[in-house]
This record gives structure tokens, sequence and C-alpha cells, in this order.
């Protein structure tokens, strides 16, 4: 099975990261199972931490001072 990142949200991310523990954790998973598991949890992996590098540098924007607002002071 293949992951297609294209649609995929951050809560799907997690959601499918939660679901892909509890499968491995169970145990008692032939090798090409638990290969292809840890393979998706890779890419869901990096697909969150993009996006949450990508919601920090728009806090990060949100919350700098404005240009105007330091030049007035």
């Amino acid at each position: 099975m293949t992951v297609k990142m294209e649609n995929v949200t951050f809560e799907t991310a997690i959601t499918e990261l939660e679901k892909i523990v509890e499968e491995m954790e169970k145990g008692n998973l032939p090798l090409e199972r638990a290969l292809q598991l840890y393979e998706q949890g890779v890419k869901y992996t990096a697909f969150c931490k993009k996006e949450l590098s990508k919601a920090q540098l728009k806090l990060e924007e949100l919350t700098a001072p404005k240009k105007e607002e330091t030049t007035e002071a």
C-alpha cells in the first residue's frame, strides 16, 4: 500500500500515525507488513514535521513586531 500525501491534513496524518503505532504495538506482524507500516509512519512523520514548521513560521510572522510599530517608538 502506497501512501499518497495529497489531500492529507495534519489531523489525518496524526490519526494514521496513531493507527500505525497501535497495529505495530500489537506485535505478531509479518516482516513485510511491519516494514510497510514503518515506511508509512516515516512518511506521515515527515509530513507532520513539515506542517508544524510551516505553522511555527506563520506564528512567528503574526507575533513579530511590524516595522511601522518599531519605528514609531
